[in-house]
């Protein structure tokens, strides 16, 4: 009898120790555990840590909240301004209720990767060429925006969507290329035309100066002159200025005056013999 008892009571201890095995769950800090009864869905949602459910009645799907990061295969498009481009992007998001997200959609991973896709065709259809290369800020909120919407129904949040990389045709790459170093030239020109412009500006005013001063022209000869005479290896031709010309004119004609004045003073009387 003792003996009956005692394999009962292992019986039973073996039977709970099982069904302890079996019910007993862990959910981990960063899930939420959704409970189905046969088939049906439990109000709330098991908590990080140990639970139990009721075996082989209960069944327990654990859903990750953790940020999930999905590369965005690359989509090639047409833009608005007729450009072949491929693009591709990276979306953020995570799980904010883990009940919606197993009953309102079948696969939530799927559907957003999907929805990401036609998202970005969307995206490259409506934009320039300048805006993906350079407004890529303006484009990722409004890419988030179009993920974000629907993915709301479906119990998931859309944190961040980025554009990573814009591929060119080499032909667009090319004229690009033409045209970026056309436009600097463009701006080589104008500023060559500005500087001969204030050059010019400034030379007149020195003319103007000259003019008044016709000494300055002579001592900005003579600078001319020291400037290309500390080459050794150059040849000096020195212009002689008209000016210097009738200068030394008026000074011959001056000297040859003096001359003929002292050559018609009356000399001394002559001498006298007695």
């Amino acid at each position: 009898m003792v003996e009956e008892l005692l394999g009962a009571a292992a019986a039973v201890g073996t039977a709970g120790v099982v069904y302890v095995a079996a019910a007993a769950r862990v959910v981990k800090q960063y899930e939420r555990g959704v409970v189905f009864r046969l088939g049906r869905l439990l109000d709330g949602v098991r908590g990080p840590g140990f639970t139990m459910i009721v075996p082989f009645v209960d069944r327990l799907h654990k859903v990750n909240l953790q940020i999930v990061t999905m590369p965005v295969p690359a989509q090639e498009g047409i833009t608005r301004d007729n450009v072949t481009v491929r693009v591709d992007a990276v979306v953020y998001f995570k799980v904010v209720d883990a009940q919606s997200a197993l009953v309102k959609v079948e696969d939530y991973k799927f559907a957003v990767s999907q929805m990401a896709q036609t998202s970005l065709r969307s995206i490259i259809g409506k934009s320039d060429l300048d805006d993906l290369l350079s407004n890529r800020e303006k484009l990722n909120q409004g890419l988030e925006l179009m993920i974000d919407s629907p993915a709301v129904g479906w119990g998931v949040q859309v944190d961040r969507v980025e554009i990573k990389d814009v591929s060119l045709p080499e032909t667009m790459k090319r004229s690009m290329a033409r045209q970026a170093e056309a436009d600097r030239e463009r701006r080589a020109r104008i500023i060559n035309a500005d500087a001969e412009l204030q050059a010019s500006k400034k030379l007149a005013e020195a003319a103007h100066q000259m003019a008044d001063a016709p000494s300055a022209l002579q001592l900005r000869l003579l600078q001319t002159v020291m400037a290309v005479a500390a080459e050794k290896n150059s040849t000096l031709v020195l212009p002689i200025p008209v000016e210097l010309l009738r200068f030394l004119e008026r000074g011959g004609d001056q000297g040859a005056g003096h001359s003929a004045e002292r050559t018609t003073e009356p000399g001394p009387p002559p001498a006298i013999d007695p």
